[in-house]
């Protein structure tokens, strides 16, 4: 199995400022550890073994906390001078990743989902990338995603009130290979610069999977977190 990961860990926590000050979002503190330390307590479990970190504001700060080391993962560092968006953040550190595919993961969210499962389909499908959707009900935070039988994934719809449907889980898996296909500017959105654009030129599935999932990007969800995750 793949087991090497990049987690984007650069944002700020605009919506977060009133209950996280001078922190980056994924050093918001649940249960007195790091969100970030969650993550890469299920990345462990999952078989993760190397985590190429992308960090930005206050990147010091993930930095000093973790160093080279989370219990048997390593870390390394690609530090964003300035903001790069998803798609440069993804793209920068995949230079330091030595493997053609990896996961990528947002350090602000813990989908609780089997990647060897997304690997698995990954690879029956001959994939180019690889996204995890989670099934919700009556949500207007996420967009809908649309796939067909093959996984394939046909329509990325705009953030609206939904009764049902799958989103984005923010779990990718991915060739770096992707990268080849045209001159990308060095700051660009991954979900609209990249994924919607060559939606149709190449193979992006999305792989329904069960799991745990919260996202700390509201005050909401951060309390939330504070009474439903489990310090390990």
């Amino acid at each position: 199995m793949t087991n090497k990961a990049i987690i984007l860990a650069g944002g700020l926590g605009t919506r977060l400022q009133s209950v996280v000050k001078e922190l980056p979002k994924p050093m918001a503190p649940v249960q007195g550890k790091p969100f970030l330390e969650f993550v890469f307590q299920y990345l462990i479990a999952q078989g993760i073994e190397e985590a190429i970190l992308s960090i930005g504001y206050r990147a010091e700060a993930i930095r000093a906390y973790f160093g080279d080391q989370y219990r048997s993962c390593q870390l390394k560092y690609v530090i964003e001078a300035e903001p790069l968006g998803t798609g440069g953040a993804i793209k920068k550190a995949a230079e330091l990743c030595g493997e053609e595919t990896f996961f990528v993961l947002n350090g602000d969210t813990i989908f609780d989902a089997n990647l060897k499962a997304l690997e698995t389909i990954f690879l029956q499908q001959k994939a180019d990338v690889a996204l995890s959707l989670k099934a919700m009900r009556n949500f207007d935070r996420y967009g809908l995603v649309e796939i067909d039988g093959d996984f394939r994934i046909r329509a990325f719809q705009e953030k609206q009130y939904c009764e049902a449907g799958l989103i984005n889980g923010g779990i990718y898996l991915m060739k770096k290979s992707v990268f080849d296909l045209a001159v990308f500017p060095q700051k660009f959105s991954f979900e609209k610069d990249f994924l919607e654009t060559y939606l149709d030129q190449l193979k992006i599935i999305g792989c329904p999977l069960d799991g745990y999932f919260i996202d700390i990007g509201i005050p909401e969800d951060y309390e939330r977190a504070q009474r439903e995750l489990i310090v390990e």
